[in-house]
């Protein structure tokens, strides 16, 4: 992630309208970062060195369309969600080749975009935890993705257990 991140700055750095900030936790960094995503019509995600990272969320709570750059990224709740509909996915590879990046998010029309944001917003209530739970909030889908991953893990143990008789020894 750091080496993808550190290229990506050279490449889009004098770029116009790009904006690559590195930031931290201290200093307003928080602050500034949220108020660039806010203000800003697509923000890079790119893969970094853990899942857990927040930056996929905060784009979509900013809704700032998310363009993700990884190979592999899995992400939350892809089985009902269409991330398509509402992000831009780019190959490792291709975003590293100069220009390409650029060029793709500026060849994305306005009705386009609209049409993602417009999506982003119809989405990201379920990506948000409320107190107490509401309908299809991130509790929610947590434990709808939990209850749909359930049948294939029964299935994988019953299907594991079909011979566990003839793996007993015989005297």
């Amino acid at each position: 992630g750091g080496y993808i991140r550190q290229e990506l700055y050279y490449i889009l750095k004098d770029e116009k309208d790009v904006h690559f900030s590195f930031g931290s936790i201290r200093g307003g960094g928080i602050n500034q970062a949220t108020k660039g995503m806010h203000s800003s019509k697509f923000c890079l995600n790119i893969a970094g060195d853990t899942p857990s990272s927040n930056r996929l969320f905060d784009a979509i709570a900013s809704h700032c369309v998310p363009v993700i750059i990884s190979d592999e990224i899995e992400l939350p709740y892809e089985d009902v969600l269409d991330y398509s509909e509402f992000c831009i996915f780019v190959r490792t590879s291709d975003a590293l080749k100069e220009g390409f990046l650029i060029k793709l998010v500026r060849s994305i029309t306005k009705e386009e975009w609209m049409k993602m944001w417009e999506r982003l917003k119809e989405i990201e209530h379920h990506f948000e935890y409320q107190y107490p739970s509401q309908g299809d909030d991130a509790v929610q889908m947590i434990w709808k993705a939990v209850s749909r991953k359930v049948p294939s893990i029964r299935l994988k143990l019953n299907r594991s257990n079909r011979f566990r008789r003839s793996m007993v020894q015989m005297p």
